[in-house]
């Protein structure tokens, strides 16, 4: 693009000399201008100088970025480049910032944040308010009011003697004094001979101002070193008591620097370990397999219903820990789990009157897909969620505590930063795992947090950072990461594939931006070159169906990665099972009855009890089905003690038949019956004989069945009919659910098609308010639609056929919203005008009576 022949006078005309590619980036990295679209680009300027949009821009600049804003906010309004690359490098101009500082300034004027040529840069008046020095919000700078500021209610007399104390002839009026005095102390030579006679006492006090805040007290009667600056307006009085430093001592001072430090590249993101990347991918492979076991189990144990919700929405800590303890995992991590399979639709509350949490008919469909596409569905799920498991525990604003599943957990930086943290990961080389402490760093320069201005880095209290830890604990939980150094299927997850060329556009989509340079930025590039072409941006997340296929490619390079399920288990003669690896889910179903899980690890270990071969029994299996399964799916022969312990369990299995009279046990043995009326362990239960070998008893059916069983018996449930009834798990689902939406942060990025729409319209709206009328058509006033009579603008319509003419239209639509169009009409008939649409570059058709008015444009 370039550069005017006469300088831009407000913001709108710098924006209305950007060519679309320029426009498009502006819309891209500020969403929120296009929301709804502007109508013109006067509306679009006036919409990117708004408080709410300049406070999200300025949130959204890298540390230098945004000190180079805040050196712009204590500039000269407009300022010479020359001028802020003073303040930025100092006297001594540092290297460094001297490179740096036209990528921040093509930056700035991307963002709409800085407009004007390079001998006159403006910072928009909104970010120089919430920048610029002031009492009430001190500058990141520590910089104070300048002297005219300073002076600004001081009297014309007090002025003069100040003037006087520091060496200046006296002046007629108080604006040359003001202005001497400035001049005086912008100055290197004048004020390095001024400070030359200062009592080292007074220099002590600047040295204490210098780097700010600039303001002190003093009494009534100020000691003689503050006297003596104070004479000399090297300390300015703002209120009683109270004294400041001005702007331009402290600059001098301070060698010309408006920060104490500057950091103009990103500080690099260091290495604590390397291992080879096939290590890594095993790593990262066992631990997605856990992640998958971690999500059945939790299920599983919530699978006849879960924990109840709570009235406030959430789990109770309670159930937390129960939860944790079953799961064989700390609170935190569980909390973790848990968030994850609500985030991925596999658990939600079941909507009932005692309203519980339980699975989702979506996780019986999870369950039949492959563990490669099951993993990609958790991770992607965590990638792109805004649920955010390690604010569990905390409190909320209003000191209430937060809850896992409960509101309050969604946090819409969280994608980013996750996104942003697997990035740098990927720009390591592979099999490298970064220090935590240095990519916290470059986050907090990437976006300084909130309340420091782009200062020295903050401490990790802040969300970012702790977004940041919490993306390194749970991509190594979930195995996106393994050992801490990206996996080739993390990679893969981010739409990097694995050993891309640098130069493709898979690398190019997930490159770190750095704080380098671009190669093709002149230092003095103004607006020579599309700001497109100079500001290199941080990789955005991909879209929703990039993202789909970079699932589908992580779970292809995770699949041959996972263990084989497998058909067998040895058998041990302790009453043991040992699964060396993952089971098929038939077999591991049938053995989850079967026994109990006594540890988990590489290999499961099952033990058979007395108790786990009823509950085998209850759910219909016979002994002789045990024995078959057993024998078919062991790799070492069936030991006696168990078949033994399946032998007996079923012979006394059924022995006693329980039913509902309120309660009654039947056996064909009375000698047993008598067993059990002996023992005083029954004396709860409230037995009485009604026949030899029948018992009543008052407790109901479940409570005699635990009973009995509680002393020994195998008792079995029978039906009305006096059959055995076979007791299965009951798998409690929820009704049909969503999984929860991501809470954005801000208005979505817009895709190309919604740039190209967005850009026309703006474009189309602007001709529209810009280009001149007919002389003899009547403007509208600024920023009103066109008004014109029914019959007028049925005649200008019909004759704007016939000459090919081009109109300018109001409209309002049938939600009542109105805006203006540029329109060349093809046929107006029936009430309705047929045109070709330059606003949405398309042919339409309008009803009249919707039109506001009309005017004719100028030829040309």
């Amino acid at each position: 693009m370039s550069t005017p022949a006469t300088p831009p006078r407000s913001l709108a005309e710098a924006l209305r000399t950007r060519d679309d590619v320029s426009l498009a980036a502006l819309l891209r990295s500020r969403p929120d201008l296009i929301t709804p679209v502007p109508t013109d680009l006067t509306q679009l300027a006036t919409r990117a100088g708004t408080r709410a949009s300049v406070v999200r821009a300025l949130e959204r600049l890298d540390r230098f970025t945004l000190q180079t804003a805040q050196a712009l906010a204590v500039a000269a309004d407009p300022a010479p480049y020359d001028e802020l690359l003073g303040l930025m490098a100092g006297d001594a101009r540092d290297p460094a910032v001297v490179n740096a500082l036209p990528r921040a300034v093509a930056a700035l004027r991307e963002q709409a944040l800085v407009w004007g040529a390079d001998d006159r840069l403006r910072l928009v008046r909104t970010a120089r308010e919430l920048l610029a020095p002031a009492p009430q919000h001190p500058s990141p700078t520590g910089l104070g009011p300048t002297v005219a500021e300073a002076t600004a209610g001081m009297s014309p007399g007090r002025i003069q003697e100040i003037v006087t104390a520091a060496g200046l002839p006296s002046t007629h009026d108080p604006v040359s004094a003001v202005a001497a005095l400035t001049k005086l102390f912008t100055s290197r030579r004048r004020m390095k001979a001024l400070l030359a006679g200062a009592p080292e006492e007074s220099l002590e006090v600047l040295n204490r101002l210098v780097w700010g805040p600039p303001y002190g007290q003093v009494t009534a009667d100020p000691a003689a070193r503050l006297r003596w600056l104070i004479d000399r307006g090297l300390l300015l009085p703002t209120a009683p008591g109270t004294v400041v430093l001005p702007r331009e001592v402290a600059l001098h001072l301070r060698a010309g620097r408006a920060h104490r430090e500057t950091e103009p590249v990103a500080p690099s993101v260091e290495a604590k370990a390397t291992h080879r990347p096939q290590v890594v991918d095993a790593a990262a492979a066992g631990q997605a397999y856990t992640a998958l076991a971690t999500v059945e189990e939790l299920l599983k144990d919530w699978d006849e219903g879960g924990p109840t919700v709570l009235r406030a929405g959430g789990l109770s800590i309670r159930d937390l820990k129960r939860t944790a303890v079953a799961l064989d995992l700390a609170e935190p991590v569980a909390a973790f789990w848990v968030e994850l399979a609500y985030a991925a639709g596999l658990l939600a509350s079941d909507g009932e009157a005692d309203e519980r949490y339980a699975a989702t008919p979506a996780y019986d469909e999870w369950l039949q897909q492959p563990a490669a596409q099951r993993w990609a569905h958790l991770a992607e799920t965590w990638l792109t969620g805004t649920r955010t498991s390690g604010l569990v525990g905390g409190r909320d604003a209003k000191e209430r505590t937060l809850s896992a599943l409960g509101p309050g957990l969604d946090r819409s930086a969280a994608p980013e930063v996750r996104h942003r943290v697997l990035t740098l990961l990927a720009a390591l080389p592979e099999g490298t795992s970064p220090s935590t402490e240095s990519v916290l760093a470059r986050l907090r320069w990437e976006r300084p947090p909130r309340g420091t201005g782009g200062s020295a880095p903050q401490s990790d209290d802040d969300l970012r950072s702790r977004l940041a830890r919490w993306t390194l604990n749970e991509a190594e939980l979930l195995g996106v990461t393994g050992r801490g150094a990206l996996s080739g299927q993390g990679r893969a997850l981010l739409g990097a594939a694995k050993g891309t060329a640098p130069g493709s556009a898979a690398a190019a989509k997930g490159a770190v931006a750095g704080g380098a340079v671009a190669k093709d930025t002149p230092s003095d590039a103004g607006d020579k070159l599309p700001v497109h072409h100079r500001t290199p941006t941080l990789p955005e997340p991909l879209s929703p169906a990039e993202q789909a296929v970079a699932s589908a490619a992580a779970a292809r390079l995770l699949a041959p990665l996972l263990p084989e399920p497998l058909d067998h288990v040895l058998l041990q003669a302790d009453l043991t099972a040992v699964a060396p690896g993952p089971l098929e889910r038939p077999l591991a179903d049938v053995l989850d009855v079967l026994a109990d899980v006594e540890s988990k690890g590489g290999a499961t270990v099952y033990r058979f009890t007395p108790g786990s071969v009823r509950r085998a029994l209850d759910a219909g299996r016979s002994a002789s089905d045990l024995h078959d399964f057993l024998t078919a799916h062991s790799r070492t022969p069936v030991p006696q003690p168990l078949a033994y312990l399946i032998d007996d369990v079923a012979r006394r299995h059924g022995h006693l038949r329980i039913g509902a009279a309120s309660a009654y046990v039947r056996c064909d043995d009375d000698a047993v019956l008598s067993e059990i009326l002996a023992d005083k362990r029954s004396a709860g239960l409230r037995l009485r004989r009604l026949a030899p070998t029948v018992l009543a008893a008052q407790a109901d059916p479940a409570a005699l069945l635990d009973g009995l069983r509680a002393m020994g018996f195998a008792p079995a449930a029978e039906s009305a009919d006096g059959d055995v009834v076979i007791t299965r798990a009951h798998a409690h689902r929820t009704p049909p659910r969503t999984a929860p939406e991501p809470v954005p942060d801000g208005p979505p990025t817009p895709d190309t098609t919604l740039l190209s729409a967005a850009i026309r319209a703006i474009r189309a709206g602007d001709r529209a308010s810009t280009t001149p009328l007919k002389p003899s058509t009547t403007p509208a006033p600024a920023g009103e639609l066109p008004r014109t009579g029914s019959a007028e603008t049925l005649a200008t319509m019909q004759a704007a056929v016939l000459t090919g003419a081009t109109l300018w239209i109001g409209y309002v639509n049938a939600e009542g919203s109105a805006s203006q169009r540029v329109i060349a009409p093809i046929r107006v008939e029936g009430g309705f005008v047929t045109a070709y649409d330059h606003t949405a570059d398309e042919v339409r058709t309008y009803p009249l009576h919707r039109v506001t008015g009309v005017a004719e444009l100028a030829e040309g």
